[in-house]
């Protein structure tokens, strides 16, 4: 029959805490019944029953203190300094080969004033804590100084003997210890502790991080990893770097698998329930995507958990590995957030394109035969700065009006977009509207000028408008608008005036007025926008210069080949705004 797996925190607690509690049971009922009665030997005394110091009558052991004469190392003539009645048996030294780190029993070397000047290295193990420094055991009977020329300059020999002056222990002082060996300068950092011994001083090192240690720190760090280790038995929790950044928790206060449970997201309990009873189990490995709460940030972590089994197959601890997958998920999102926003950029720009493409039809048309009836050939180009927009603030109008003339216009709203075509269009047709009075372009520019000032946006326009009437005569007015080019008899130049006026919305009240140019048969009327001849760190003048010439180099063309080929030319040279170019020839 199938347990259900708990899907609330409190059950899942008490589910592990039960496990635990029945693991530890079943574990001290056996021990105990295996316990046998203690002996003499167990009588002993606490040293000698722990294994720190063999018992003088065991005829198997020898003596292997390294302050002894005679003894393993080779080391010999340390009688004088220890005295001949030296017991290594009940010496401390007899414990410095038990010491998993560089260890060494040090004699202080007192000055005349009874200062402390050295240390003689009376023992040592044979550890040593970086490759480069000898093991403690092969320096005995040397002055520390030395042996370690550079504690003096590290500030070691001062902290050390601190610690035989004062009587309070040395606990795990840094030490950046710099040494030079065949001319090159080695360094390494070590945690050196120490302790007052009878008057001596018995002082380990070993490095603060192994080589080992720091790439697994880098990899923990790179990978986004880390691991943790839970004793069930004793209860004890050790975490790695790597598990303690993931959680945001001091390294020396690792969570217990119920304290674990506490960060769970609810709506993963259920999973990580299942996990957890798979490895206890002795499933191995399990797996699990798990999301966990650390201080209001959802992580998400792969874990791969794996039980530590004794010989009777039970497993008396758990090691989990686990990955901080919270950085890609949060780029997963921050890709799919840019992706939506994309999409409905695309989708939007794409809806002002055929918003911009229906205006641009209805506010550029193709000209009607009504200008051919009477004498005019007309050809159009709008050519946007950007591929993907279908028109902007540029715009002409070229038509006949109720009175015989033909309304000859050209403008440029400032901006780009819907705004700037919503200003276009509300120029272009007010232009229209206004042309149907009959009235001279100067007085049309002014009533169009104050339309304009009136606009709550504040921006300005450049505008070029008159008429050609019957006997060709082209009546035109400027608003701050590049003049028209005329191309005749293959030589092209600058229809100038004085009368041209600052640009629309720019001087409330301005009085624009009307210049005057008989144009011939033949003749070819050139109107554009400044994107035409503009070009970045150059002068405006130069464009226009350059405008001319090709337009003089097209001689004998249609107005429709002229502009063709004036457009090529354009798109070739690169441009940054918008262009729009209207000619006119008379027939």
């Amino acid at each position: 029959m199938n347990v259900p797996l708990p899907d609330d925190v409190s059950e899942l607690k008490a589910v592990i805490g039960r496990e635990i509690a029945a693991l530890r049971a079943d574990v001290r009922r056996k021990t105990e019944a295996r316990q046998p009665p203690p002996t003499a030997r167990d009588r002993a005394s606490p040293l000698q029953s722990q294994g720190i110091l063999p018992r003088k009558h065991d005829d198997a052991l020898t003596t292997s203190c390294l302050c002894g004469t005679g003894d393993a190392t080779g080391n010999t003539g340390n009688a004088a300094l220890i005295g001949e009645d030296h017991d290594p048996w009940s010496c401390v030294c007899a414990a410095l080969p038990a010491i998993p780190v560089s260890a060494a029993l040090l004699t202080p070397v007192r000055d005349d004033h009874g200062g402390i000047v050295d240390f003689v290295i009376r023992a040592g193990n044979h550890i040593r804590s970086v490759e480069w420094l000898e093991a403690p055991g092969h320096q005995v009977g040397r002055r520390f100084m030395e042996a370690r020329p550079g504690a003096a300059a590290s500030g070691l020999l001062g902290a050390l003997a601190d610690v035989l002056t004062s009587g309070r222990p040395m606990d795990g002082l840094v030490v950046d210890y710099t040494e030079e060996r065949l001319g090159r300068l080695h360094r390494a950092q070590l945690l050196y502790c120490a302790a007052a011994c009878g008057g001596e001083l018995v002082v380990t090192w070993r490095p603060v991080r192994s080589q080992a240690e720091l790439l697994t720190l880098d990899a923990q760090h790179l990978a986004s990893m880390g691991w943790g280790h839970w004793d069930l038995l004793s209860g004890q929790v050790t975490w790695s770097e790597g598990l303690s950044r993931i959680f945001r928790t001091e390294l020396r206060m690792p969570w217990s698998l119920t304290e674990l449970c506490d960060a769970l997201l609810p709506a993963d309990t259920t999973a990580f329930a299942e996990f957890i009873t798979a490895v206890l189990a002795g499933e191995e490995p399990a797996w699990t995507r798990i999301r966990f709460l650390v201080l209001g940030e959802v992580r998400t972590l792969d874990l791969l958990g794996r039980p530590v089994a004794g010989t009777d197959g039970r497993p008396w601890a758990l090691h989990l590995v686990a990955r901080d997958l919270t950085p890609q998920m949060r780029s997963r999102r921050r890709l799919a957030e840019t992706e939506r926003e994309t999409e409905r950029l695309r989708q939007q720009g794409e809806a002002e394109r055929r918003v911009a493409a229906s205006l641009r039809e209805a506010l550029l048309p193709t000209h009607s035969e009504q200008l051919a009836a009477v004498g005019l050939t007309v050809a159009a180009a709008y050519e946007p700065s950007e591929p993907d927009s279908a028109v902007g603030g540029d715009w002409y109008k070229c038509r006949l009006l109720p009175d015989g003339r033909v309304l000859v216009a050209m403008g440029d709203a400032c901006g780009h977009g819907l705004d700037a075509v919503a200003r276009m269009a509300q120029q272009r047709h007010a232009l229209a509207g206004l042309a149907q009075t009959g009235a001279p372009a100067g007085e049309i520019m002014t009533w169009l000028n104050e339309l304009v000032c009136s606009d709550p946006s504040g921006q300005t326009a450049t505008v070029i408008a008159g008429h050609i009437d019957g006997d060709r005569v082209l009546h035109w007015a400027d608003a701050g608008h590049p003049a028209p080019l005329l191309r005749r008899e293959g030589q092209a130049f600058t229809l100038t005036t004085e009368q041209r006026g600052p640009l629309l919305g720019a001087l409330p009240g301005y009085a624009y007025e009307t210049s005057a140019y008989q144009l011939l048969k033949g003749d070819l009327l050139l109107l554009y926008t400044d994107g035409m001849v503009e070009r970045r760190g150059e002068d405006i003048g130069d464009g226009i210069e350059r405008l001319r010439k090709a337009l003089g180099a097209a001689a004998g063309l249609t107005p429709q080949q002229t502009i063709d080929q004036l457009v090529a030319d354009h798109v070739r040279s690169g441009h940054e705004d918008d262009a729009c170019l209207l000619a006119i020839r008379i027939d």
